[in-house]
């Protein structure tokens, strides 16, 4: 049986119901959303808020959170597995947030190690497979199915 690490990503969309993808710093042209590990006893929200903030400055008065999907899963690489010997691949807890008028702007470099270099904001069919590495590409597209009846 697989081990998993428990994740959460936030769908962020703005006023005019378009959505933040984010390009990862170390890799030209991988757009994904932000996401992080849910640190041992801590609650997926409070995750969700502190991996928002570190990775986009928003601090949790700038959005409401308003839908929650879990259990999504992939398996990382074995080239990946080897590094990370505990854990076999992610569980992720997706919530769907909305900015409040007045929104702190997106600040992809309030935190020491950022990991975005650029973020843009799509219409949700707009997002491309392309963007991800092959090993999380199922959870994208059963995330904008779910979320924004999106098929990719």
């Amino acid at each position: 049986m697989a081990n998993y690490r428990p994740n959460v990503a936030a769908l962020v969309v703005n006023r005019e119901g378009k959505l933040l993808i984010c390009e990862r710093v170390n890799s030209k042209g991988a757009w994904q959303f932000p996401q992080g590990g849910v640190d041992p006893e801590e609650k997926s929200r409070k995750a969700l808020k502190r991996e928002v903030q570190e990775e986009i400055g928003l601090p949790a008065s700038s959005y409401r959170i308003l839908e929650k999907r879990g259990g999504y899963t992939y398996l990382y690489p074995k080239q990946v597995r080897k590094k990370k010997s505990y854990f076999d691949g992610q569980i992720q807890t997706y919530y769907l947030c909305r900015l409040k008028k007045g929104a702190a702007e997106i600040d992809l470099e309030g935190h020491k190690n950022p990991e975005f270099k650029a973020y843009k904001w799509i219409e949700p069919e707009e997002f491309k497979l392309k963007w991800l590495p092959e090993f999380k590409r199922q959870v994208y597209r059963a995330v904008l199915l779910d979320f924004f009846g999106v098929r990719l």
